[in-house]
């Protein structure tokens, strides 16, 4: 079986394809805008692209591709970034990737999507499951992001039953080198708290990630999946595990000190950012155990000892 897997050369895709190379199972074609960073790897096909595109549908087409993985996305946009371009990106480049599945006659598309795509709500307070609504906010471009890419493959499945789905809502992903958004929120020197809120983190070990997906490539169960750790920590609770202080304050001081800093050119966030720090998702994650089969093997309480170990560890 073939296997093309897009944002390849990112923090996930990396891992996925020197583990399905491991495996040595399926041919695999590697895809993404940067350089080749699998040299190392003879068997391993690789194609410098942009997902937005022709090229997409004309690789898919050379290489009588069975399977996609769709990994590529705006995650942590560059300092040069901006919403059009991010859009550009993670909306109309997950189309043409769509369209040249269907073109192609492409057995299963694999859609890393995120928890980030539920929204951020009050009620995101009890455990979100796969059937709650998708309201991923339009102040976060990454949030809206993955809304509008659900709804687009909801329309895709309704219009295309053949080309099979199988989407997973990742909690936040950690591991031994991550390095990203939410990562640079525990390097501070106190923990940033809103006052009456949990602020709860769900996390997954990236191994767990790569290996629920190379399941997924031969797994003849599909739909659509939350993928986390068991379990949630709690602001304070990180605060113990890192021996930081939390700082609680109200949502509305909060909300106008980034009013004004981001209009000084002084922090990138604005005030929409209370909603990120006081409502985040809080993932169930019984259907991936009991449907799809897949048992995270650390909880997010073991994801994030696991990431302070080595931490720690690279510091030394």
């Amino acid at each position: 079986m073939k296997i093309l897997v897009t944002g390849a050369a990112g923090y996930i895709g990396k891992q996925l394809v020197e583990y399905l190379h491991q495996q040595n199972k399926h041919e695999i074609v590697a895809c993404d805008i940067r350089e080749n960073p699998f040299i190392h790897l003879p068997k391993v096909l690789y194609s410098k692209m942009d997902i937005r595109s022709e090229e997409v549908l004309t690789e898919m087409q050379k290489r009588q591709v069975d399977v996609v993985v769709h990994l590529a996305s705006i995650v942590t946009p560059g300092k040069k970034s901006n919403r059009e371009f991010e859009y550009s990106v993670d909306v109309l480049g997950t189309k043409n990737v769509l369209e040249a599945c269907v073109k192609t006659n492409v057995k299963r598309i694999i859609i890393s999507s995120s928890g980030a795509a539920y929204g951020y709500h009050p009620e995101n307070e009890h455990l979100l499951v796969e059937t709650d609504p998708i309201r991923g906010n339009e102040q976060f471009a990454y949030s809206y992001h993955k809304r509008l890419v659900e709804e687009m493959l909801a329309e895709y499945r309704e219009k295309y039953p053949s080309l099979e789905q199988t989407i997973f809502r990742i909690g936040t992903i950690l591991g031994r080198t991550v390095s990203n958004q939410i990562t640079n929120l525990f390097d501070q020197r106190f923990l940033l708290g809103i006052s009456g809120s949990k602020s709860p983190f769900v996390f997954i070990w990236d191994q767990d990630v790569v290996r629920c997906f190379a399941k997924a490539v031969d797994d003849e169960k599909t739909g659509i999946y939350n993928l986390a750790g068991d379990g949630s920590l709690s602001v304070d609770e990180l605060g113990v595990l890192l021996a930081k202080k939390v700082v609680k304050v109200p949502s509305s001081v909060v909300a106008a000190a980034l009013f004004v800093l981001k209009r000084l050119y002084l922090s990138q966030y604005g005030e929409e950012q209370v909603k990120f720090l006081k409502y985040r998702p809080v993932l169930d994650n019984r259907k991936l155990k009991e449907e799809f089969g897949f048992i995270p093997e650390k909880t997010s309480l073991q994801v994030f000892e696991y990431y302070l170990q080595h931490k720690l560890a690279n510091r030394n």
